[in-house]
């Protein structure tokens, strides 16, 4: 089969190897549509993820596709199933999945390899996080189950109340999410109470009134913005202060919430400081390795700030993100740039590189 191999920084090459055949408990997929992500292009760039890849790899780990083969042990799938596969799975018996705090594990799993024609499904994604597309679901919309799952994994660690002010830094794909999460009130469809059955249908919008304040550096994704629910959206390249602004939109205090969607380490430190006395500050985007950020010690303490590191998605997050995009409640084909074949991989990253692009579908066949 064709498909993408990480070799390191920014040398990414689409190579023949060996069709896959499923183990013992595994499933083998064709990939009928793999969406690019914002984590692909920082890996891409720095040659290598701390958790979750180390190249020479496969790439890719947006996907969904059909089953064209099922390995020993499989029951409750056939060939010829429309599924999505989340990219990693929590083992279930560590420290930390005793404890519920699956993006916790300590033996979390990965998955890579979804820019490719066919993709493998090791034994604990099929049992954990192997889901069915429900019917009318397009394979470029399914294959964001993963970062919506994310977003709501850490939409639900928010804090955010009624009436809350929410400002979102960053107007990638994840950022985006966020707002569209958010602002709809959507970002409570998982929550330690609702059951795979209660997340069948919409739940009632908990906090309405939620304004989304969105800072980005490219137009044209903050007018997506503003259709995915924004309040209202700033281009940060003109904006002098961007924390002094906030307070400005806040009464003087500044939000009540904060999203950092980068993975820039000033980013973190913006964040911080565009946050009000006892806001939440979710720093949300990962950082290149072994960076550090400074926090003002007299602000967090006297202010009661909370700093929340928030990371990867549950099973329940992963369930409640397919769920909600096959409501279409929320537009999130909005994010979708365009469509390109496998051959044009190396372009797209350039055009997510330039900025040109938010997500792409690549097809594989």
């Amino acid at each position: 089969m064709l498909a993408a191999l990480l070799y390191g920084q920014e040398d990414l090459r689409l190579e023949r190897v060996k069709d896959p055949t499923p183990a013992v408990g595994e499933v083998v997929i064709r990939v009928g549509a793999a969406t690019t992500c914002g984590t692909d292009l920082k890996v891409w760039r720095r040659g290598g993820h701390a958790r979750m890849l180390k190249p020479p790899t496969l790439f890719g780990h947006e996907a969904a596709g059909e089953i064209v083969a099922i390995g020993p042990g499989v029951k409750g799938w056939k060939i010829g199933d429309r599924v999505v596969a989340n990219n990693s799975a929590p083992c279930g018996t560590c420290f930390f999945c005793k404890k519920e705090e699956y993006s916790l594990c300590q033996n979390l799993l990965f998955n890579n390899g979804t820019f490719a024609e066919y993709l493998n499904i090791p034994t604990p994604i099929v049992q954990h996080n192997l889901l069915p597309i429900p019917d009318g679901v397009p394979y470029e919309l399914a294959a964001m189950t993963e970062p919506l799952a994310c977003v709501l994994h850490g939409a639900a660690r928010s804090n955010v109340k009624q009436g809350d002010r929410v400002v979102v830094l960053g107007d990638g794909a994840i950022g985006l999410m966020f707002v569209a999460a958010l602002s709809s009130g959507k970002g409570d469809w998982i929550g330690t109470q609702h059951t795979a059955r209660s997340m069948q249908s919409s739940p009632p919008n908990p906090h309405p009134f939620t304004e989304v304040f969105l800072f980005g550096g490219n137009d044209q994704r903050l007018q997506v913005g503003q259709k995915l629910g924004a309040a209202k959206t700033f281009n940060y390249r003109q904006v002098n202060d961007v924390p002094a602004l906030v307070k400005d939109l806040t009464d003087g205090w500044g939000a009540d919430v904060v999203i950092e969607a980068t993975g820039v380490p000033s980013v973190w430190e913006m964040a911080i400081a565009c946050a009000r006395p006892g806001a939440t500050v979710n720093l949300f985007g990962g950082c290149p390795r072994d960076t550090t950020i400074t926090v003002n010690t007299e602000q967090l303490h006297y202010s009661e700030l909370t700093l929340k590191g928030v990371f990867h998605n549950t099973p329940q997050s992963v369930r409640a993100a397919l769920n909600l995009l096959a409501s279409r409640s929320l537009p999130l084909d909005l994010l979708i740039s365009e469509h390109q074949p496998l051959n044009q991989l190396g372009q797209v990253f350039e055009d997510m590189r330039q900025r040109k692009v938010i997500k792409v579908a690549i097809q594989t066949s």
